[in-house]
């Protein structure tokens, strides 16, 4: 009878022991969010405002799924250097200079363009951009699987040297390109599933045949690019794919386009990371957009696009948030995708 206990006592203690070390090898996924995003001002009326951001991280930290298997990193602001790999410098100068002269509260707008700024927009901007990075290094060195970027403001469409549709940095190019840079990644995927086309994402990487970017979009509609002749130059040529979708499209036709024109071209292209501009705007009820997307349908485009990383990059992808105008949209949305990455971990 004392083997047996002594036995039993033992299993027990070994089966504790294997259980902490799987419990301490899993990775969780990753949120990025800094409550300094709600720093940036952009005027009363404005779509693009903290207010739309504060209830999808209320939403988060009330699911008990989700907040068991992520983590919430702390991040810094991109510097000037980083933000070089996707800016010119006589621009990110010009963010700079116009911003600093802003005071108090007030707001107002880059030179450049529709781009709203105040006083902590340079900051809260290199923060969003600081997010995506210190994401990807996390994701590069698995102490993550996945992680998903809650930024604000919006960036991709922010072309090298213009701020424009509330944008200031376009942060999933310099992700992009930091990821050449330091990581050495010769094949990149850039999907971005906004209601409006990046155009400043598509025009850094218009002729680099390193970085693939597909896009669908709502067409016609501002910024008015993203046709489907429009795909690449030079090197780049065939590493842009753009597809137009009529307004009252919905999830067939978003999750069509993503099986029948996406995945044939990763076949080929065989992305080493995935990154995402996840832009909500297409939802239906959207102030901004005219499509009828609905929670599920981001759901299962979730599932194509972690389908396609984990079979080429290993599951590396990293979302970041662009648009999407009406919060409980966005909420219901992020959540879906975040479980999607939660059960493929």
């Amino acid at each position: 009878m004392k083997n047996n206990i002594i036995f039993f006592f033992n299993l027990v203690m070994i089966i504790g022991t294997l259980s902490n070390i799987s419990s301490a090898n899993e990775k969780k996924v990753g949120i990025f969010y800094d409550e300094r995003f709600l720093l940036h001002n952009t005027g009363a009326g404005h779509p693009e405002n903290p207010e739309r951001l504060i209830p999808v991280i209320n939403a988060l930290k009330k699911n008990d799924q989700i907040i068991s298997n992520t983590i919430w990193p702390s991040f810094n602001e991109a510097t000037n250097d980083e933000l070089e790999l996707a800016h010119t410098k006589e621009y990110i100068e010009l963010v700079n200079r116009q911003i600093s002269q802003l005071k108090n509260n007030n707001t107002s707008y880059l030179s450049t363009g529709d781009t709203p700024i105040s006083k902590d927009s340079n900051l809260v901007a290199k923060l969003a951009v600081g997010a995506g990075l210190e994401a990807v290094d996390q994701i590069m060195s698995e102490d993550i699987s996945a992680a998903f970027a809650l930024v604000r403001p919006p960036g991709h469409h922010a072309t090298s040297s213009v701020g424009m549709g509330f944008c200031i940095y376009n942060s999933i190019a310099v992700v992009a390109r930091y990821l050449q840079k330091k990581y050495g990644l010769k094949r990149i995927l850039i999907v971005d599933f906004d209601v409006h086309h990046g155009n400043g994402t598509q025009d850094i990487f218009y002729e680099d045949n390193n970085v693939f970017y597909f896009s669908v979009h709502q067409h016609p509609l501002f910024p008015g690019t993203g046709r489907p002749n429009e795909i690449g130059k030079g090197e780049g040529e065939g590493y842009t794919l753009n597809v137009e979708l009529p307004k009252e499209s919905g999830n067939n036709e978003v999750i069509e386009a993503f099986n029948l024109q996406l995945r044939p071209a990763m076949d080929k292209f065989k992305p080493e990371f995935v990154l995402v501009s996840a832009g909500f705007d297409a939802h239906k009820g959207d102030p901004l957009g005219q499509l009828n997307y609905t929670d599920s349908g981001y759901g299962a485009v979730a599932e194509i696009l972690q389908d396609i990383s984990q079979k080429y990059a290993n599951g590396k992808i990293l979302y970041m948030l662009e648009g999407g105008y009406n919060a409980e949209n966005v909420s219901q949305s992020v959540q879906k995708i975040l479980s999607v990455l939660i059960s493929k971990n």
